[in-house]
């Protein structure tokens, strides 16, 4: 398959940006998005030209660091895959692609497609943990969940934090990742300590990291590679009035 990318480079935050065309060639339908850009890039560092940054870690959908926005989506074409995941038969060959990083102010650029999502790190060092004693291994059936609370509980812990809820969303909003951290700990009886006191932390660290509010366009689940549910986002709410009013 052959294509024309288009791709956003930039130095450093402070650098304007600009975005430059590449050709490439005989590229398997296969490959991944990824593995297409490692393509392009030993063949310019063949001719001694920049590599294109870009974050990647597992490359199995799980890391959340390959957030790339590529055509105008946060991860590209189809629904429930993050950019690692994303298979070039997905595009039309010699089709024109366009990749840029994730846009929000919260979410700067360090180098071409690679964003400091460290604001992230920091509403979770808020609140994003629990108390336990420490010791032995306790018993896994110490503590009886009902099973449909253990599965929504788990549901929201796949969350992987790769902000593409933030890219997706008009509002750079951060709701649906927040939501997400604090329903699966105040879902468990070992994240009731914390409850009140973690909605409250998390809440006002991202709003003191920039994140915009909830725009209910549900563009945040559309494009979530672990498809969390915007219902947790109206269990923040819930849990942010509860610790308010009491």
């Amino acid at each position: 398959m052959n294509f024309t990318l288009k791709i956003w480079r930039q130095k450093n935050k402070n650098d304007k940006g600009r975005f430059a065309s590449y050709e490439i060639r005989d590229v398997s339908p296969d490959a991944s998005f990824l593995e297409m850009l490692d393509i392009l890039n030993e063949g310019l560092a063949k001719k001694g030209e920049e590599p294109v940054a870009f974050d990647h870690d597992c490359r199995e959908g799980i890391c959340g660091s390959c957030g790339i926005v590529i055509d105008g989506r946060a991860h590209g074409p189809g629904r429930g895959i993050a950019t690692c995941e994303l298979r070039m038969r997905s595009f039309r060959d010699g089709a024109t692609i366009v990749a840029e990083p994730w846009r929000a102010k919260p979410f700067p650029v360090i180098k071409d497609l690679v964003v400091d999502r460290t604001s992230f790190d920091r509403i979770m060092y808020a609140g994003g943990y629990i108390s336990t004693k420490t010791g032995g291994v306790p018993d896994g059936n110490a503590i009886p969940i009902p099973k449909p609370v253990a599965e929504e509980a788990m549901d929201a812990a796949a969350c992987i934090g790769c902000g593409a809820c933030v890219a997706a969303c008009p509002n750079s909003s951060a709701m649906l990742f927040v939501g997400a951290k604090v329903s699966q700990l105040a879902l468990l009886p070992q994240g009731q300590v914390e409850r009140k006191e973690r909605a409250l932390r998390m809440v006002e660290q991202m709003d003191a990291e920039g994140f915009g509010n909830c725009s209910n366009t549900f563009a945040c689940e559309a494009e979530c590679p672990k498809e969390i549910s915007v219902a947790h986002i109206a269990r923040l709410n819930r849990e942010f009035i509860r610790a308010k009013v009491t």
